[in-house]
């Protein structure tokens, strides 16, 4: 079976800190390209950062870029997107941040200026048509949802707050 690759989806980009590389592949193939911090960091135990990347984006309508977590930092380091994914809507012009957080509960970690700190993946997006009705009509999941599935029999959804 032959795949043919589509074009690229052009997206005008303007550097906030000319110093550092433009967003970039890694290898053929990625979905995600490398996004950098312009500044140094510490984040101590359960701290967070919003860390700047020195880059706007305008993409095209009907387009939205999601901000990702670098799986390398999460399993060496245990660094966390706050928002993951954050999202990068085709109407904004400013720079893009990044909000990280130090999940491990002993060990701060550093951030230098130039790191490679999320990702950036573009993806075509559709619009909906909100349509309010009385009632949803009916499927086979139904209201099932959080391990409604099952995968875990020990855990247990805390009670709703009254």
């Amino acid at each position: 079976m032959s795949t043919t690759a589509r074009p690229p989806v052009d997206v005008l980009i303007t550097r906030f800190d000319p110093d550092l590389p433009l967003p970039a592949y890694e290898h053929p193939g990625d979905a995600g390209a490398d996004l950098r911090t312009t500044v140094d960091a510490e984040l101590a135990p359960g701290e967070r950062a919003v860390l700047p990347t020195g880059v706007g984006i305008a993409l095209p309508d009907g387009y939205a870029a999601f901000v990702h977590p670098r799986s390398g930092l999460a399993a060496r380091c245990g660094v966390a997107l706050v928002n993951a994914p954050g999202t990068v809507d085709a109407g904004y012009r400013g720079e893009i941040k990044v909000i990280l957080v130090n999940l491990d509960p002993r060990e701060g970690v550093s951030f230098r200026r130039g790191d490679r700190i999320a990702q950036l993946v573009i993806q075509q997006v559709e619009k909906a048509s909100f349509h309010e009705v009385a009632e949803l009509p009916g499927s086979a999941r139904a209201e099932g949802g959080f391990g409604s599935t099952g995968g875990h029999d020990r855990v247990t959804m805390p009670a709703p707050a009254q």
